[in-house]
């Protein structure tokens, strides 16, 4: 029998469909009772082996030959946690003409979210960018925002939901860096099984991210949170969000130029700064934002789609870079388009 491929021509990603799809599952047949404890208890431990995964596939040398390459990993953490929360705090004058006050704190919640590591890995390699660095920009960032994500939630949204305490750290601790670390160390015997099925363990990743999607939109129908959205408000917010994501990505690539970054590192700074992790900030807004996280994590959900296939797009265009462009060095593609622009004047 034929195996079935996604049709080449759809615009949309299968995993933006499946996304949409279980969105549509959880308003329709939400999790009740027992079955939202096990849900729970389910992508609780989805999400730990999610970061096993991260942890297990990292190589130790790889990451400690990413430290050397530490400008542009500053780089991405100044983008992720300084200049995303920032535009997040300027949002703050859209309350309450353009964003509700619920809504907001979500929209400003994602802006401290840790960036993405699987989709940035492989939208820089798509674009023949970075690879190295983007997994390691990637992982830095997901284990910086253990702790910075939910210092930062407390500092900005102390007064809207976002509990912060020792015990909250805690939790977000053991559910995310524990088994990363655990990924690390048991990686000489896991390492190559994990190799080998590389692409079998992709659909765990993408199989943790939905269940927790599930979870935690069946919470939001139980609770009866989406009625208080009104369908122009989510319009609304999916326009604020679409200029961020502008900025971002404008930032990121013209900033790190003008840092001096060559273009495969230009690459892995635009898609490793310009995204947030769904994977790493549904587990810390269920533990910070409690009953009220189902409606805190949409403004991150509706963020993640947008950036997955707006990125898609741009990566697919940078594949197609001519080859003397991509391979040529920094300096060299410098003295080029300065030796370009004397003779235009000339």
């Amino acid at each position: 029998m034929k195996r079935l491929k996604w049709p080449s021509w759809m615009p949309v990603d299968p995993y933006i469909v499946a996304l949409l799809a279980t969105v549509g599952v959880a308003a329709l047949l939400p999790a009740r009772g027992t079955a939202a404890d096990v849900a729970s208890g389910a992508s609780t431990a989805a999400v730990s082996l999610l970061f096993f995964l991260y942890g297990a596939r990292l190589s130790t040398r790889e990451a400690l030959d990413g430290l050397k390459h530490w400008r542009l990993h500053v780089t991405v953490l100044l983008c992720t946690f300084v200049a995303f929360p920032l535009l997040g705090l300027a949002a703050k004058g859209l309350v309450p003409y353009v964003l509700t006050p619920a809504l907001y704190s979500g929209f400003l919640f994602l802006t401290l979210v840790p960036s993405t590591i699987q989709s940035s890995i492989a939208f820089t390699s798509m674009a023949r960018g970075n690879v190295p660095a983007a997994i390691c920009a990637g992982s830095f960032s997901s284990l910086a925002g253990i702790v910075l994500t939910p210092l930062l939630a407390a500092a900005l949204l102390g007064g809207s939901g976002a509990g912060f305490s020792a015990d909250s750290l805690l939790k977000i601790v053991l559910q995310l860096l524990v088994p990363f670390l655990a990924g690390q160390f048991l990686r000489r015997w896991v390492g190559g099984f994990i190799a080998r099925h590389k692409k079998i363990l992709g659909y765990v990743d993408r199989g943790s991210i939905l269940l927790v999607v599930y979870t935690a939109f069946s919470e939001g129908m139980v609770q009866g949170i989406w009625h208080q959205v009104h369908p122009l408000r989510l319009l609304a917010l999916l326009g604020v969000e679409a200029v961020l994501l502008a900025a971002m990505l404008a930032l990121t690539w013209y900033g790190a130029k003008r840092l001096g970054f060559g273009r495969a590192d230009r690459i892995a700074i635009q898609f490793a700064g310009s995204k947030k992790s769904l994977a790493a900030g549904l587990p810390m807004a269920s533990v910070l934002f409690g009953a009220q996280a189902s409606l805190a994590v949409l403004p991150l959900m509706l963020f993640h789609q947008m950036q997955l296939m707006v990125c898609a797009v741009i990566a697919k265009r940078r594949s197609r870079d001519p080859e003397e462009f991509v391979s040529e060095p920094p300096r060299a593609a410098a003295t080029r388009t300065a030796a370009g622009t004397a003779t235009r004047s000339g």
